[in-house]
């Protein structure tokens, strides 16, 4: 009968059923690529495989760990990131 849910941790991520939103999005991505180009148990393999991946590459790490890894090896212009120094300046001045 609670109106407000209160999250069990603090840093709680949102979530779509059981998955984070990457993780829905890296399943959900190529199951839609498979419906269209009418390979649906590809779709679903590569969905899962996808998801598989990103929470290999996720575990024990922070949930934006792949924004800042996009940030220092992607170029400037693909992150969207505009308030922020392009990355190869290592020291500020000021």
């Amino acid at each position: 009968m609670d109106r407000y849910g209160i999250p069990a941790k603090l840093d709680e991520p949102e979530r779509i059923g059981l998955w984070t939103l990457d993780e829905f999005a890296a399943l959900a991505i190529p199951f839609v690529v498979g419906i269209m180009t009418q390979h649906v148990l590809v779709g679903i393999a590569f969905g899962f495989l996808g998801w598989w991946g990103l929470r290999k590459a996720k575990a024990g790490r922070a949930t934006s760990w792949l924004l800042h890894a996009a940030y220092w090896h992607l170029p400037a212009g693909m992150t969207g990131l505009r308030a922020v120094p392009p990355s190869y300046l290592r020291l500020m001045a000021g």
